[in-house]
């Protein structure tokens, strides 16, 4: 463990640009690392952030990480039958060598063609030398049934029952 400091500037636009699935550079007395941005601590007020963990890991060993899901396309199933899109997922599991971590998986969603469709793990298209590892029958996007509102029967209210209660002053 090593502590570091950076520029506020800096690690905002380094973060932007790779975010915890990209690999940078970070120069130090020692020389040039290669790491990834494990975990940033968020000021709850401001939204800054406080402080961030560095992963360094060793050259030629795969890492295990949690990459993000970009939805992309139009399903036929929402456009024409009217289907809720539903992400089970947000990031996914993989394991690479650093320098094939991908910065997003994308996922198309267009051959969903009829409600209740989905699209499991093990039916996303990943770069080479990227293995998933997430359960391959894990679910990542659906499409379901819209439900239809129910409206409740409206029952007129028995007026009969209600007591009316007098106003003004009363005779002692």
């Amino acid at each position: 463990s090593t502590s570091i400091q950076i520029k506020r500037s800096e690690f905002l636009k380094a973060w932007k640009n790779a975010g915890e699935s990209t690999v940078i550079k970070l120069n130090t007395p020692d020389g040039e690392l290669e790491a990834l941005i494990h975990a940033v601590d968020l000021d709850p007020i401001t939204d800054e952030p406080r402080h961030a963990d560095f992963y360094i890991f060793e050259k030629g060993h795969k890492v295990e990480i949690a990459v993000p899901i970009e939805f992309t396309g139009v399903s036929p199933a929402i456009k024409d039958l009217g289907g809720v899109l539903m992400k089970i997922m947000h990031e996914i599991k993989v394991r690479a060598e650093p320098s094939n971590l991908p910065h997003q998986i994308e996922v198309d969603i267009s051959p969903i063609t009829e409600l209740e469709g989905q699209i499991l793990a093990q039916d996303i298209l990943l770069p080479n030398g990227v293995e998933l590892m997430e359960h391959p029958e894990e679910v990542v996007v659906t499409v379901a049934t819209p439900k239809a509102e129910e409206k409740a029967e409206e029952v007129a209210p028995d007026l009969t029952q209600i007591e009316v209660e007098k106003k003004g002053k009363k005779d002692e």
